[in-house]
C-alpha cells in the first residue's frame, strides 16, 4: 500500500504524513481488505478547496474534505498487478482547523476524521440515504476508536 502525501499547507502538516500512514494501515485491517493500492491525499487551504468544490462539484464555498474516486466497481479493485490508484483526498487544513474548534476537539481528531471519511468515499462508501450512513458512521467510529 502507498499514501502519496503532499502537503500545501503549513510546515507542521508535515506530521501528519506519519499520521494518514497508519490510518491506512489501519482501515485495510479493518475492512479486511488486501491488495497493493495507491492514495493520493493533499492538504491545502480553503481558497483552494472552494475553487475545487465549484468546480467539480457546483458548490461555490469551501468544504472540509473532497475524495475523486478512481475506480467505480468492486471488480475493478480487485485486478492484479502494479498498485491500483483509489484515488485523491484533499484536505482544507483552514476549515479542519475551524471544525475542531467548533467541534471542542483536537486538530488531529478532526484531521484523522477528514481523512478516515475520504478514504471510505474511496472504497465505495457514501451516505446520501439513511442506511448507507449509519453504516459509513459507524464504521468511522470504530476505525478512529476513541480518538478526541
Amino acid at each position: 500500500m502507498v499514501l502519496d502525501f503532499v502537503n500545501n499547507g503549513p510546515k507542521d502538516y508535515d506530521s501528519f504524513e506519519e499520521i494518514f500512514n497508519e490510518l491506512y494501515v489501519k482501515i485495510f485491517k479493518h475492512l479486511n481488505l488486501k491488495g497493493d493500492y495507491m492514495t493520493d491525499v493533499t492538504i491545502i487551504n480553503n481558497e483552494e478547496i472552494h475553487e475545487i468544490n465549484r468546480e467539480y462539484r457546483n458548490v461555490d464555498r469551501p468544504t472540509d474534505v473532497i475524495s475523486f474516486a478512481f475506480l467505480d466497481e468492486q471488480s475493478e479493485k480487485e485486478l492484479k498487478g502494479g498498485p491500483i490508484s483509489l484515488g485523491q483526498i484533499i484536505i482544507s487544513y483552514e476549515k479542519a482547523e475551524e471544525q475542531a474548534k467548533e467541534y471542542g476537539h483536537s486538530l488531529l481528531r478532526e484531521m484523522s476524521f477528514l481523512f478516515t471519511h475520504g478514504m471510505l468515499h474511496l472504497l465505495g462508501y457514501d451516505h446520501m440515504k439513511k442506511e448507507d450512513e449509519i453504516v459509513m458512521f459507524k464504521l468511522q467510529d470504530e476505525i478512529l476508536g476513541g480518538l478526541k
